[in-house]
């Protein structure tokens, strides 16, 4: 049974990659330098981010924080740079060739789709695209960022809240309700404040105070 949950989690994975490869191939010059909601980084800079993740596995990952000093932002950088093209167009190309990947840092699928669905919006975002992740993608990622501090620290943003999606089955905690999509949803609990401005709910203001 966790087999099989994980190769679906995969296919899902795979999908969210290839519709985010399907956006980028339309990308103008400058559109592929227009900033993200991901910090500094720039459009290409997080499609190399997610090429990076999807080639590194477990021990590479180690070795490559042991020369960051256990550093994530210096191991991130270096890992970005070496898996950036030089041009976007070589980016999006190394991009492609990792969309059917299953290589990861470490077992926890959910946080690798969440890797690929939230950096996708990050992207979209600012960028105007309205492709948004299926709810089926969407759903494992919440509910893994709602009960583990891993590549986002989902859990510590929402303890003490409930949380209900009104798009999909999600629903975890007790106490003040947010509410909205589960896109929404995710996206804030992964630090992306924009989005809290599509959540209702008395627990709004204290997730919003937190971001």
């Amino acid at each position: 049974m966790a087999r099989s949950r994980d190769d679906h989690l995969w296919a899902l994975v795979h999908t969210e990659r290839a519709a985010l490869a399907e956006d980028l191939s339309s990308l103008s010059a400058e559109q592929w330098r227009h900033d993200t909601l991901c910090a500094d980084w720039d459009v290409e800079q997080v499609v190399a981010h997610l090429t990076a993740a999807a080639s590194v596995n477990g021990w590479q990952w180690l070795r490559s924080m042991l020369g960051a000093r256990f550093r994530p932002d210096v191991h991130n950088q270096r890992r970005l740079a070496e898996y950036r093209g030089s041009t976007p167009a070589e980016t999006l190309d190394r991009f492609r060739a990792i969309l059917t990947s299953t290589t990861a840092p470490s077992g926890d699928t959910p946080a690798w789709l969440g890797e690929v669905v939230v950096h996708a919006q990050d992207i979209r975002s600012p960028l105007g695209l309205s492709r948004t992740p299926s709810v089926d993608a969407l759903t494992p990622v919440a509910d893994f960022f709602s009960r583990r501090d891993f590549t986002v620290p989902g859990r510590t943003h929402v303890a003490g809240l409930q949380l209900r999606a009104d798009d999909g089955p999600f629903a975890t905690g007790t106490g003040p309700l947010v509410t909205g999509s589960t896109l929404a949803l995710t996206m804030s609990m992964a630090g992306r404040a924009p989005y809290l401005n599509q959540l209702d709910g008395p627990g709004v203001p204290i997730l919003r105070a937190r971001l």
